[in-house]
């Protein structure tokens, strides 16, 4: 979950990005993102946040910048958003960093407490995705939520998670996060599953290209059809 506004929304393609090319016969599970994925895009809701909390968009793109380029592209151990998504952070701590660097449109300071939940206020299930992941267990593979999360002030609906996962993960959780290779290898094996046998989805292509360097097929996701379809053919499942 990168609440980064600063790149845009996506463009959808008309054909997924899989890296490398598919193994199908190989294939036993899929390991998934949740925000961006199983919502709408993580950018759209940051930016309904900012826009009813009358927050400067160039005070948050600088912030979120720095941060983002650091926490993927650095080692990121004393970054902010990598603390937060490995849970060595306090979220209460974070509001306080954030709303320091940012400012409202009246020129007041942002509140902080409770400003993560404010951010995501505006993320809304995307139905689709949901059928996806009940075919693809109905089909027979085994599936797990990958998510890195920013503070569980019910973010995640987890009454759901048993109904469409066969094991989840939530980086503060396990005190992991991604793009590091020890999460997706636990994830896999909380399947039973190698990682050349697992398909993994994100919207974040880091994530993607990580997963895909240990040998899983990653799957790029920017439209729920886009992703359907390319889940559909990797794993033979029918079509409409």
């Amino acid at each position: 979950m990168v609440p980064d506004i600063t790149r845009g929304s996506p463009t959808s393609l008309t054909i997924a990005a899989v890296y490398p090319p598919p193994r199908r016969a190989t294939l036993r599970g899929v390991i998934t993102d949740w925000g961006g994925v199983f919502t709408n895009s993580i950018a759209d809701a940051v930016s309904g946040w900012l826009e009813a909390d009358l927050i400067d968009r160039n005070t948050y793109r600088a912030a979120m910048k720095a941060w983002l380029t650091q926490a993927y592209d650095g080692d990121g151990d004393d970054n902010p958003v990598h603390r937060l998504e490995r849970g060595d952070g306090d979220p209460a701590e974070f509001e306080r960093a954030l709303a320091a660097l940012l400012l409202r449109t009246d020129g007041t300071q942002v509140a902080a407490e409770g400003l993560l939940s404010r951010m995501f206020a505006g993320t809304l299930p995307v139905p689709a995705m949901y059928d996806l992941m009940r075919t693809v267990r109905a089909a027979g593979y085994r599936t797990c939520l990958l998510s890195n999360s920013w503070g569980d002030d019910g973010y995640y609906p987890r009454e759901v998670f048993p109904e469409l996962f066969d094991a989840w993960v939530i980086s503060h959780e396990v005190r992991m996060r991604k793009p590091e290779e020890r999460i997706f290898r636990h994830a896999a094996g909380l399947l039973g599953l190698r990682p050349e046998q697992c398909v993994f989805i994100d919207d974040i292509e880091a994530n993607v290209a990580a997963a895909a360097a240990l040998g899983m097929v990653g799957v790029h996701h920017t439209d729920p059809a886009v992703t359907a379809a390319a889940i559909a053919d990797l794993l033979g499942l029918p079509g409409d």
